[in-house]
């Protein structure tokens, strides 16, 4: 049989969140595989920059641009002809890593196929939370309605280019047959529950006294809420992450002496943090997946989270965490309460968090490429 010649194309790569967790399991399942980004910033990494130091990175001629860190956003008006000028006509499978910050599948692909692992069409293109909150300054809300609206004509343009959709969770496939009228197959993104930091995890680990929140630092995931909440509940809530448009800033200045900012850290303090903590909280708005509350999970550690979005498709209430419905302070600290009311196991959140699997996403994704290709 043929080995296939593929590649990866991912929107840019300045953070590592759950988007580039996926890109590097892929990485891990096609090692031979270029990938082609708008901008690559690894002095924005962090504690992760030593994840990507052995792989074929080709940023585009976005990458000699002065101050591109700062331009990030603004990048996206661009970014669509940016790709368009991407040519793969030498593969056979090209795999679109899409994030939904920017327009990735103009690119041209030739004879080879198209495959697009979509995290979520643009949010700030369809009405959903952002983590910017540029819609309450006037002017920039009239710019940036004007550009949205050629920026969907081509964001739907750009979507009929691709062969196959694969969507993160039923709640990204259902936006993507909203907005593109194209079916997607699911594949959970890969959570990396089977590696040795699990090997006590199916021990009931006695808890810390104090709850946990984090990830990345942004508006759509309300930390404010945790704080809010956890400021009259007058317990320990301790947050890790990079800030991301100022969020964190303004998140240190409305907490008290009993909310703990940890900053960025690196996975392993990360899941030890997850063990010992009562519980994760997670208050995102419209939640693409959730890589967080399953690692969490894989840790023996139950979720509170608000009922929406991807994290419906994780989380089991009352076996594996709590959701509270309102996305209010005061709905939250109610889960919180509700939370101590029940006898949450450790074994079934991580029996839970088995399902999603690296080694069920790398045979999911071999399987469709393989059958698809």
């Amino acid at each position: 049989m043929k080995k296939l010649k593929v590649v990866l194309v991912h929107d840019y790569i300045k953070e590592y969140g759950g988007a580039e967790r996926v890109l590097e399991t892929l990485h891990e399942t096609y090692p031979d595989a270029p990938i082609f980004t708008s901008i690559y910033l690894p002095q924005f990494l962090g504690p992760h920059v030593e994840r990507l130091k052995n792989w074929d990175i080709r940023p585009s001629v976005l990458q000699n641009l002065p101050f591109k860190q700062k331009l990030i956003s603004p990048i996206r008006l661009i970014a669509p002809l940016i790709f368009s000028l991407m040519d793969f006509s030498e593969y056979d499978v090209v795999i679109v890593s899409a994030t939904g910050a920017y327009i990735p599948n103009m690119i041209k692909k030739g004879k080879a196929i198209q495959i697009c692992y979509c995290h979520t069409p643009p949010r700030y293109l369809y009405g959903y939370a952002t983590a910017r909150n540029w819609k309450n300054n006037k002017v920039l809300n009239f710019l940036g309605e004007l550009a949205n609206h050629f920026l969907r004509i081509i964001d739907f343009n750009s979507s009929q280019k691709v062969d196959y959709f694969i969507a993160n969770s039923n709640e990204v496939a259902g936006r993507i047959w909203k907005f593109y009228k194209r079916e997607a197959t699911v594949v959970y993104p890969p959570v990396d529950v089977g590696s040795s930091r699990f090997k006590n995890s199916l021990l009931q680990v006695p808890k810390a006294k104090y709850y946990l929140a984090g990830g990345r630092l942004a508006r759509a995931k309300h930390i404010d809420l945790a704080i809010k909440a956890f400021d009259k509940l007058n317990r320990t809530l301790k947050i890790f992450g990079r800030d991301f448009a100022g969020y964190g800033d303004y998140l240190r200045k409305i907490s008290r002496d009993n909310i703990k900012f940890l900053g960025e850290v690196t996975d392993e303090q990360k899941f030890e943090l997850m063990r010992n903590a009562k519980a994760f909280i997670f208050p995102s708005e419209d939640e693409d997946f959730g890589i967080t509350p399953v690692e969490a999970m894989g840790m023996g550690c139950p979720v509170i989270s608000y009922n929406s979005g991807g994290v419906k498709e994780s989380v089991i209430d009352g076996k594996t965490g709590v959701f509270f419905d309102d996305l209010t302070s005061k709905s939250l600290r109610a889960a919180v309460k509700r939370l101590d009311k029940l006898n949450i196991k450790s074994s079934n959140c991580i029996k839970q968090a088995k399902k999603f699997s690296k080694a069920r996403f790398k045979k999911e994704i071999e399987e469709f490429i393989l059958s698809h290709a």
